[in-house]
């Protein structure tokens, strides 16, 4: 048995040297009609402090917004790292292992209201605050005052999960661990009445604090009305995929799977019950009726230990991987997509000695790779390397 909980953080926790401008290698072929050649061009290689996500706002403005796991948002305005946050929240946030400012999202009409949504944890409780704030007439700065939606305890400082992100439906979607430890002990992904172990859906344009949307699984009673699927252990980062609106999850193992879902409304993804589509406590039983399997896993062994979620790439730089979903490894830097796009065996794309905390997107559909070490490198097509 692994340390509790068995996630990537455990050596986010220790921390290391910042990964810099390093050099990749291309990974395990894929078949060769699906198998582009990619490397990664180095963005910013110093200047940032744990950063754990990375977006944009949606304005044109080509900026993008950097999560750094103490507290702050920079932005990356013209391939340069500006000096000043965008919104620095360290006195607030409690920073260190799984615990950060994990996520940000910007409204769908950012550019006329210049709102969007924070996920943090707060201390000193530890407990998971969503909140609102607003930019300033100033485009590179926020302003300070927080409207606060939701306050989630957590049980355990692990499986805070953290990512926002609006849908193609304007509602905002938000991740949520099974509260930590390891192997759920308090069955709170199972537990419809637990907004833990679950991913979420609520209205931030209506209601006080927020509004329920009519459609949501649980709106009308059965579980928690903000539920939108259940049976997750830590769905560190989802997607949209941006042409057919679908959810992509990846969802952290505990012992020995880590897990790709399709998200569906009111789906129940198994865990504690199963781990990828594995019975995790086969002597207690294990009654998959209603469980929705994940559509990929793979075996966490070393060098690997947790996936990190990323995207379907719908951009325009890499006509063969368009369409594939393109995920990773935290621990062994691998950078993979889907031998089947849609479904099938992890493939390597890429061979990389980052850690991996995040992926991120920019307006135009063009993926990036977050190095907890402090970098930003954005995926590319290899040069020379053909059409």
């Amino acid at each position: 048995m692994r340390v509790i909980g068995r996630v990537f953080w455990l050596l986010l926790a220790i921390g290391g040297q910042p990964d810099l401008a390093l050099p990749v290698s291309a990974g395990a072929p894929l078949p060769v009609d699906a198998a582009p050649a990619l490397e990664l061009i180095p963005i910013v290689t110093a200047g940032l402090e744990s950063p754990l996500y990375l977006t944009h706002a949606g304005d044109d403005s080509g900026r993008l917004f950097v999560v750094e796991q103490p507290g702050r948002i920079r932005i990356i305005q013209k391939g340069r790292l500006l000096d000043a946050p965008f919104l620095d929240l360290t006195s607030r946030v409690r920073s260190g292992g799984e615990r950060g400012l994990l996520g940000v999202a910007f409204h769908p009409e950012y550019r006329r209201n210049r709102r969007y949504l924070v996920s943090y944890t707060r201390g000193p409780d530890g407990a998971t605050v969503v909140a609102e704030y607003h930019a300033s007439e100033n485009p590179n700065q926020s302003e300070t005052t927080e409207k606060v939606l939701m306050t989630v305890p957590q049980p355990y400082a692990n499986h805070n999960g953290g990512m926002v992100e609006f849908g193609p439906d304007g509602f905002l979607y938000i991740a949520r661990g099974d509260g930590g430890s390891g192997g759920d002990p308090g069955n709170r992904g199972q537990n419809r009445e637990e907004l833990l172990g679950k991913i979420l859906r609520i209205d931030v344009d209506r209601g006080t604090p927020y509004a329920i949307p009519a459609d949501n699984p649980f709106a009308a009673g059965g579980g928690r009305p903000e539920i939108f699927a259940y049976g997750l252990r830590n769905p560190w980062r989802f997607s949209f995929d941006r042409e057919t609106g679908e959810l992509w999850a990846a969802d952290v193992g505990q012992d020995d799977w880590e897990e790709i879902d399709l998200i569906r409304r009111g789906a129940n993804y198994g865990w504690r019950i199963m781990e990828g589509a594995h019975c995790f406590q086969p002597r207690t039983g294990c009654q998959t009726a209603g469980l929705v399997p994940p559509v990929a896993e793979y075996r966490n062994q070393r060098p690997r230990c947790a996936i990190t979620g990323g995207y379907v790439y719908r951009g325009a730089g890499i006509p063969t991987l368009r369409g594939a979903y393109v995920f990773g490894d935290y621990c062994s830097g691998e950078i993979m997509t889907l031998s089947g796009r849609r479904t099938g065996v992890p493939q390597v794309l890429l061979s990389t000695v980052l850690k991996i905390s995040s992926f991120g997107q920019d307006q135009a559909g063009e993926l990036y790779v977050v190095g907890h070490g402090g970098t930003v490198h954005r995926l590319v097509k290899a040069k020379g390397s053909g059409p």
